[in-house]
């Protein structure tokens, strides 16, 4: 449904198109005579239209970065710099330390004496100068060098009184990725890897390295996927749990998977997914299909798979997704089993959204949810990690204005925005690998999945960021769902929630946030991985723990440091923790329900056609 324009309650005959703020009001100015003089409409609408085509061309040569943000950004740093004496001197001073240290470290090697004793180490992210040819001379003094100036910009960048917070970890972020492009790591003769693995081959990495340049491009060009993910078709080779589509709308398909026990738990499992990407992160390989997992722990499941949106979806917002997606997913599960309560589990923003629909139903008298886990979903977004870098004013204008021209934004363009936080892994490792190396990273069926990316309406997409990015609404008791504000804290169904160590989407600190906004029980699990293979962590995979604890309601607030101090840390998968803890929840087991119903039948097999649409 489109937004409502305002205006109406504005002094002329014609209706204003509902766009930004400027285009939805008629500024008046003053006039030579006793009535003040309007502007047209015609003026209005095309000076509006003017901007935001300007802006949205250059947003295609920007990746979606405001030139005006990082122009503020640096503007606020540079002044304040500039009128700080004692910063600039603190700063020189750095430079002479590091200086001296560097020269000591060269004298040290240039004695013979150990040269694995390094001035400075890398971050404990950062593996560009692992391999043993990195601490032989000369590349132990470029790369030494490389760190102590990372380092002492970052310490320009940081530190200095008067500078908003997020401008300066833009300026700092904007520094690092300039940093990160002049790597020695990334060039020929500063890499000794690189210049070894060439004399070992007679320089056909690097023919082999243009091979691949010229197949990506042309793979690019044409709008084809990476290579290998042939091997990872949806329906054959991941998403194959066998199911059948019970529900369709303008919005989602609801997918109901087959029993694969003899009996089943009677409360039924719905799992809402993140639509900026596909559904089948949680279906995967039958090896580590959470689906698969829980429907073998005697639980039956339902999925919700989104249709990724085209320039026709462009005015669906938040509450259609609330009402077609959850509300829709859960009236089509009560038809099929009726008078039974429902475990809801939300992943990212699709656990954002359940959020919303469980304080919704709860305020509302609706209380059908049996529990809500939440897989690595914030509801609060003040801490939101390094994609705050891309959230002010001048930034979302930007991006509303390119989505504005396409009715959604794009998958390269969202791509883009997150390998920028993880730029060394994402970008620049990946471009030494394969075209410099030669090399190929084998194909995984995660790397598969996150390659089969999908648009973002452009209301939607606007209203998640200002609302709930920008201004934090949802945790702040102003976010309108039904006409009306929600509060997470009328939620009373018992919550389990997931952070995990490393995410750079939905940080754990933020996450852990639940807490705080709920006066419901908590089980709150940490575990170790990122974003995606921190959730997609089956039993059995190698290197994987988790701490958990529960908050009953009444216990004092932990906050993230206390609770990681005293939560305890269990070894392997936090799926079975998950399992145990629904079947505590749940009834004792009775006959699988039947594959849809009157109401709901079955229209086509698992996985359905929206997930294969591009």
């Amino acid at each position: 449904m489109a937004p409502e324009s305002k205006a109406a309650d504005a002094p002329t005959v014609v209706p204003m198109p509902a766009t930004t703020r400027q285009a939805r009001r008629i500024e008046l100015e003053p006039g030579p005579g006793p009535e003040p003089e309007r502007d047209s409409y015609a003026v209005t609408a095309l000076s509006d239209i003017v901007d935001r085509s300007t802006h949205a061309a250059a947003a295609r040569f920007t990746a979606g970065l405001s030139p005006a943000a990082l122009a503020e950004a640096y503007l606020d740093w540079a002044t304040h710099l500039a009128f700080a004496p004692g910063k600039r001197l603190q700063l020189a001073d750095k430079a002479w330390r590091k200086a001296t240290r560097l020269a000591n470290y060269a004298t040290h090697c240039a004695l013979k004496a150990d040269p694995s004793v390094a001035c400075i180490e890398p971050l404990p992210q950062d593996h560009r100068f692992d391999a043993p040819e990195w601490k032989q001379w000369p590349y132990n003094l470029i790369h030494q060098s490389f760190l102590l100036t990372q380092q002492w910009w970052y310490n320009a960048t940081t530190g200095i009184r008067g500078v908003t917070p997020q401008h300066e970890n833009v300026v700092e972020f904007a520094a690092r990725q300039m940093l990160d492009m002049m790597s020695p790591a990334n060039f020929l003769a500063t890499n000794p890897e690189l210049l070894r693995r060439t004399v070992a081959t007679g320089g056909m990495n690097l023919v082999q390295g243009a091979r691949n340049m010229a197949e990506d491009w042309e793979r690019t060009v044409g709008g084809h996927k990476l290579p290998g993910t042939e091997n990872f078709k949806v329906g054959r080779d991941v998403a194959i749990t066998p199911g059948k589509v019970v529900y369709r709308n303008r919005l989602i398909e609801l997918i109901q998977y087959e029993p694969a026990t003899a009996q089943v738990r009677p409360e039924p499992v719905l799992i809402v997914p993140a639509w900026i990407m596909k559904y089948y992160i949680l279906d995967l390989s039958p090896h580590n299909s959470l689906v698969k997992y829980l429907t073998g722990q005697g639980f039956t499941v339902f999925m919700v798979s989104w249709k990724n949106p085209t320039e026709q979806d462009r005015d669906l917002g938040m509450e259609d997704y609330r009402e077609l997606g959850v509300i829709a997913a859960l009236d089509a599960i009560s038809s099929i089993v009726p008078e039974r309560k429902i475990h809801a589990a939300g992943y990212c923003i699709g656990g954002t959204l359940l959020s919303i629909a469980a304080a919704t139903m709860a305020r509302d008298g609706d209380d059908r949810l049996k529990s809500v886990t939440l897989l690595a979903a914030q509801t609060d977004f003040t801490e939101a990690g390094e994609l705050m870098l891309f959230i002010n004013e001048s930034e979302l204008a930007f991006l509303e204005d390119l989505m504005w021209e396409q009715g959604f934004l794009d998958t390269k363009q969202m791509a883009g925005a997150f390998q920028l936080l993880r730029s060394n892994d994402l970008i620049w490792s990946r471009m030494v690998r394969n075209y410099m190396m030669g090399e190929r990273e084998p194909m995984t069926d995660l790397m598969a999945w996150n390659a089969d990316a999908t648009r973002m309406p452009y209301r939607m997409h606007s209203e998640y960021l200002r609302k709930l990015f920008l201004d934090n609404d949802l945790a702040e008791g102003r976010y309108r769902s039904g006409g009306r504000a929600v509060a997470l804290r009328d939620i009373t169904a018992p919550i389990f929630a997931v952070g995990t160590v490393t995410d750079h989407v939905a940080p754990w600190r933020s996450v852990h946030k639940i807490h705080l906004l709920t006066d419901t029980d908590v089980t709150f699990v940490l575990t170790s991985g990122g974003h995606n293979a921190g959730i997609v962590s089956e039993p059995g995979h190698p290197h994987r723990h988790y701490q958990v604890l529960t908050r009953i309601d009444g216990d004092h607030y932990l906050d993230r440091h206390s609770w990681e101090e005293q939560a305890p840390t269990k070894d392997g998968s936090w799926w079975p923790e998950w399992a145990a803890w629904l079947g505590e929840r749940s009834g004792a087991p009775v006959a699988p329900p039947p594959m849809g119903s009157a109401v709901c039948p079955a229209l086509a097999d698992a996985p359905g056609r929206y997930v294969l649409a591009d």
